[in-house]
């Protein structure tokens, strides 16, 4: 089976840009990143290293941040809350990771910069049936936290890339990207 690679973009709108926090959900909602990280990068005994996993946090005291998580140099990790509020606090206070960098890199700029060599895809309830949408490889997906993206990010994204739907049903960002996941793995499956 081939794995095709992936990355994934989540903007959290009030992700805490620094390390002063005692809870990951009292961060700006650090939790739905954990969950969104796991998603995207956990295989079950496994680590998938053919995911980047980008999150572009806009909480305060400095945003944005971007923190990059490259599967392929992913190492010295485990799935649980513990350990990821134990890594995030770490890179947010400057210190490093094995496969996690961060930069001051915005949203827009992130995209601009992935629009050049991938394929952009906007998840969006309204978007088109990813059922009649063939997924190239080399594919980006952009998705908002609990809340959403705001309508401003979703149109500049959408300069790049096209909107595509998991369904008028709507899903946590975690389960999306655990929908995609599958889809993209079986797809490769069939080369």
């Amino acid at each position: 089976m081939i794995l095709l690679p992936r990355e994934f973009i989540l903007f959290s709108r009030l992700g805490r840009t620094d390390a002063a926090f005692s809870s990951l959900h009292d961060a700006g909602r650090l939790d739905i990143v954990h969950e969104c990280i796991v998603a995207s990068l956990f295989l079950s005994h496994g680590i998938r290293r053919n995911v980047t996993f980008h999150a572009i946090l806009n909480g305060p005291p400095a945003p944005p941040l971007h923190i990059e998580i490259d599967g392929a140099r992913l190492y010295d990790v485990r799935t649980d809350v513990d350990t990821w509020q134990r890594i995030l606090k770490k890179v947010l206070s400057g210190k490093a990771h094995p496969g996690i960098s961060t930069s001051k890199t915005s949203f827009e700029a992130l995209l601009k910069a992935k629009a050049e060599t991938a394929h952009v895809y906007v998840l969006e309830e309204g978007g088109r049936d990813i059922a009649e949408t063939e997924l190239l490889e080399n594919a980006v997906f952009v998705l908002g936290d609990h809340v959403g993206l705001p309508k401003k990010a979703e149109a500049y994204a959408l300069r790049y890339g096209e909107k595509i739907s998991l369904g008028k049903q709507p899903y946590l960002a975690a389960s999306c990207i655990t929908i995609l996941n599958y889809i993209l793995d079986k797809a490769g499956s069939r080369h």
